[in-house]
């Protein structure tokens, strides 16, 4: 089995912009683009839904009750919204059948 190896945000970039025949600089614009896009939509608590691909939305995370691993007490983890991805089954039959 096979090692995971991490694609980084240039690796990213340079493989967008060899696929899609533009520059480095044009790839990286678009990139950061839909990262502002993406984090502006969920910050609004939009969602963004690329079909094939899958959906980013946010979910809201209750209070509750937690131990701190440094002193054994309870604390408790305060509410918030999380960013969440949800991947389209066209997605998940590539990755499932590699």
């Amino acid at each position: 089995m096979k090692k995971a190896v991490n694609l980084t945000k240039k690796e990213m970039v340079a493989a967008i912009a060899e696929k899609a025949g533009v520059t480095k600089v044009q790839a990286q614009k678009a990139v950061n683009a839909f990262i502002d896009e993406v984090t502006g939509a969920l910050k609004t608590k939009k969602k963004v839904t690329l079909i094939g691909f899958g959906t980013f939305s946010t979910k809201h995370r209750n209070k509750k009750k937690g131990i701190n691993p440094k002193t054994g007490q309870s604390i408790m983890i305060p509410a918030k919204d999380v960013p969440h991805f949800s991947a389209s089954s066209k997605l998940k039959e590539v990755v499932a059948n590699k």
